[in-house]
């Protein structure tokens, strides 16, 4: 009979790329992991890997292998759930993937929910990009994302994920405070002459705010760039720029920043996905619940 952990770890070099890579995701050294691939590669009596560069390339026969695994990963995922749902009491341990305004608006209160009423819940967070944190918990780092998606920008997406809207808040232009400006700017033209600050290149809200500048008829001079919004915050309090800021970002908070509506009043959806294969977990429906909650006391 295979053995299902070579198997498992053929399936990350596939998704990965590099034995360095699954080594480090694996918490193994890389030579253990081309010994295991060399194993798996005698055990079949096949060859499954070839010299592609720098790199090794999969046969077709570890393709199919691949496949297998992530079958088997899904049924033993499957069945934990069906444990944990046996159990008298909701237990477990969920990771979770979240970008920065939904760490600082939505987890808090889900946290504080989550300790009062599941105890026995370990809930693990990790502040991650959105565009990445969807592919990581599609390849089983994390249980849970929480992911963004902005206007006329469609979010990655990756087969057997399970996704649901947790809310939707508006997107306006932050302006510094008058007093902080030698030039008057009231509106998403008249920011056309200012510094602007965005998250990184590859960023959803970085696409998106481009996109509407050029929209309305310039480029944005883009001088900072950093994925912190406390950052972006700063700067912009200071009048040394401006940026797009979504609503979720000032919760909890004041600010000196002006906020104005944009044309066509565009709104971000905030949603949570997790693999269809832990649908079955008392514990990640719990938390799931409970970011539902968190997310329409923010409405209210």
């Amino acid at each position: 009979m295979l053995d299902v952990r070579r198997m498992v770890i053929l399936r990350e070099l596939a998704i990965r790329g590099t034995i360095a890579a699954v080594a480090e995701a694996m918490s193994f050294t890389p030579s253990a992991v081309s010994q295991q691939l060399n194993a798996l590669e005698r055990e079949t009596g096949l060859e499954l890997l070839r010299p592609a560069g720098r790199r090794l390339q999969l046969t077709p026969q570890a393709e199919v292998l691949v496949a297998a695994a992530s079958e088997v990963l899904d049924v033993l995922e499957r069945a934990q759930g069906a444990l944990d749902e046996s159990l008298p009491s909701v237990q477990g341990r969920v990771r979770v993937a979240v970008f920065q305004s939904a760490a600082l608006a939505l987890m808090p209160p889900a946290l504080r929910a989550m300790a009062r009423t599941h105890p026995d819940v370990r809930v693990e967070m990790v502040q991650h990009e959105p565009e990445s944190a969807l592919r990581a918990t599609w390849v089983r780092d994390f249980d849970l994302v929480i992911a963004e998606q902005y206007p006329a920008h469609a979010a990655a997406w990756h087969a057997g994920l399970d996704r649901q809207d947790l809310t939707r808040d508006a997107v306006r232009l932050a302006l510094p405070p008058v007093d902080a400006l030698d030039q008057s700017v009231d509106d998403l033209l008249g920011a056309a002459a200012m510094p602007w600050v965005m998250e990184p290149r590859g960023a959803a809200s970085r696409h998106f705010a481009e996109q509407l500048c050029r929209s309305a008829g310039f480029e944005p001079d883009v001088r900072y760039e950093t994925p912190d919004l406390q950052t972006q915050i700063r700067l912009i309090e200071s009048g040394n720029a401006v940026a797009l800021m979504p609503d979720l970002v000032w919760t909890g908070r004041s600010t000196t920043c002006r906020l104005v509506p944009l044309p066509g009043r565009p709104q971000r959806t905030v949603f949570t996905a997790q693999r269809e294969a832990g649908a079955g977990s008392p514990a990640l429906r719990a938390l799931r619940r409970t970011l539902e909650a968190a997310a329409r006391q923010l409405r209210a």
